[in-house]
């Protein structure tokens, strides 16, 4: 049976920064989709009801994400599918583990850009996989005739590209494109109680497309190639290593206001052919 879909991914939308060792720390608490995906959220719910089909939102990710496919349940969404996968998997691998759950789809909304990453690459993937056309950045959507619709794109320069799509298809959004819906209050006292189907995880698919590191190092850049010293004695080699014979300008202390330390600043970077 044909049916419209979103797929959503739980990011943690406030996360916490330690200030000193730059160290990421996240809360299950912030956690949710993101203003892409609920404006993805948004049009499968205008496409279900414009072409009276049902509607079905997958997740993939850890256990955690299906916290997603609640506040999804809570506007009315029947069907909700999570694909348990890495929260560090990439595109590639997700839109593979997500495609047989979404087999027969008219329609699959996406948002534009994720939260945490932003690549905005599992749609197209995600049409690959699924052999379906794909409109991706779109800023606003018209439906017509049920798997149809007319969907505008921005362009460099100010300019709109107005493209006509039919299903399958699986499309992306801007997070202007619509505003999400109040939920009702029914919706979600009845979305604690939603049912949420476990598709089988595709390992295979997992190892295939995943990279494995087998060794990090420090970055080291090259080290500068020096013609050896021309002084036969060892003396005069050391010097010349430790650059004791070069001219150079001897380093000297400014004492001035700070106007006339900024102009003291400004003409030695000219000097030195920083500054033009």
């Amino acid at each position: 049976m044909s049916f419209v879909a979103v797929a959503l991914k739980c990011v943690d939308l406030r996360p916490d920064v330690d200030p000193l060792a730059g160290t990421v720390r996240h809360d299950g608490r912030t956690s949710g989709f993101s203003l892409a995906d609920a404006a993805a959220l948004e049009w499968a719910l205008r496409l279900g009801e414009s072409w009276r089909l049902p509607l079905t939102a997958v997740t993939a990710g850890p256990p955690g994400a299906q916290a997603v496919l609640r506040d999804a349940a809570a506007f009315g969404v029947r069907r909700l599918v999570y694909v348990p996968a890495d929260s560090n998997a990439p595109s590639g691998t997700i839109a593979r583990a997500m495609a047989p759950s979404l087999r027969g789809a008219v329609v699959v909304c996406c948002g534009d850009y994720s939260a945490d990453r932003g690549s905005g690459s599992v749609p197209a993937f995600l049409a690959g996989q699924m052999a379906a056309a794909q409109a991706l950045g779109l800023t606003g959507l018209a439906p017509e005739g049920p798997g149809h619709l007319v969907a505008q794109r921005r362009l460099d320069g100010g300019r709109r590209e107005r493209l006509q799509v039919s299903g399958p298809a699986v499309i992306s959004v801007e997070p202007g494109a619509a505003r999400l819906r109040r939920a009702p209050l029914t919706g979600l006292v009845a979305a604690r109680r939603a049912t949420i189907e476990t598709a089988a995880a595709d390992r295979t698919a997992e190892h295939r497309g995943r990279v494995h590191v087998l060794r990090t190092e420090p970055y080291r850049p090259r080290p500068k190639t020096l013609p050896p010293p021309s002084d036969r004695s060892p003396r005069g080699r050391l010097m010349a290593l430790t650059g004791a014979l070069s001219e150079r300008t001897p380093p000297r202390v400014v004492r001035a206001s700070p106007d006339e330390a900024a102009d003291e600043l400004i003409g030695y970077l000219k000097e030195h052919g920083y500054l033009s």
